[in-house]
């Protein structure tokens, strides 16, 4: 391959082509788990585990083809989240196609004792971009897979020019689960939230945990650094930790999962 990124120079990491000709980066475990990246998007495609069991959803409606993002997965929101500006819906990050940072230093399992794999992809804008949005950036994801096959996701924003300028960003996590009846979130009790359902208006939560009985668009405002997303009937718990992103949404349709941030500054 000519990005220098193969399956013989580092074990652990492939690199493929989707169905639209885009590339993907594979990392595998040697324990069985693995991650899939799209650079069309930057976005994780697919997260399995140990047993080859996909932990991430992807719509049945879900539309394959670009310019139009994939729903599913963990598509990157940037720079704005939602319709609240004058771009697209959730910004233009999940639309374009980002690169492969060759001269990252790549992780590997067993290099220095290290018991992850990861790989940085990059996304700069382009002039197209420059026009809507006019803020030079670098936005850095760096997507690592333990030896265990825990997920982890570090984006980092550059600011090129020194100019301040505000962002929103999100990953807008989907994770598969049975039915939404038998699930419940933990870690949210007694927050603020924020309702889209009723014209963004603020609520406390009264429950000791989060069930899905009806329709649910909400924003929960200063959440804790942990929250546990509990399937009863698959028998599965995931664990969300996340630092430097205040908020947590929660979605009915397909239990998303995301985190957001606002902030002006002039380098980061």
């Amino acid at each position: 391959m000519s990005m220098g990124l193969c399956s013989e120079q580092w074990p652990g990491f492939e690199v493929t082509k989707d169905w639209n000709g885009a590339d993907q980066v594979a990392i595998r475990s040697p324990r069985g788990a693995s991650v899939r990246v799209c650079l069309h998007g930057g976005q994780v495609v697919s997260w399995r585990n140990d047993r080859g069991e996909e932990l991430l959803f992807t719509s049945s409606k879900a539309i394959f083809k670009p310019p139009r993002a994939t729903r599913g997965g963990i598509p990157i929101c940037f720079p704005q989240f939602g319709n609240c500006g004058t771009l697209e819906q959730h910004g233009f990050a999940r639309n374009k196609i980002w690169t492969i940072d060759e001269e990252a230093p790549r992780l590997n399992y067993g290099d220095n004792n290290n018991n992850k794999a990861s790989v940085d992809i990059l996304l700069k804008p382009s002039e197209d971009d420059l026009k809507c949005w006019p803020h030079c950036f670098e936005l850095r994801l760096r997507v690592s897979l333990s030896m265990d096959g825990d997920l982890s996701l570090i984006s980092r924003i550059r600011n090129v020019n020194g100019k301040p300028f505000s962002f929103a960003f999100a990953y807008h996590t989907y994770l598969s689960v049975s039915d939404i009846s038998e699930v419940r979130i933990e870690g949210l009790e007694t927050l603020d939230y924020l309702d889209n359902l009723s014209q963004r208006e603020r609520f406390t939560e009264q429950g000791d945990a989060i069930t899905f009985e009806e329709e649910v668009d909400r924003v929960y405002v200063g959440s804790p650094c942990v929250i546990a997303v509990l399937d009863h009937e698959k028998k599965r718990t995931f664990i969300v930790r996340k630092e430097g992103l205040p908020d947590i949404g929660k979605m009915h349709d397909d239990l998303l999962l995301l985190q957001r941030q606002t902030k002006s500054s002039r380098n980061f």
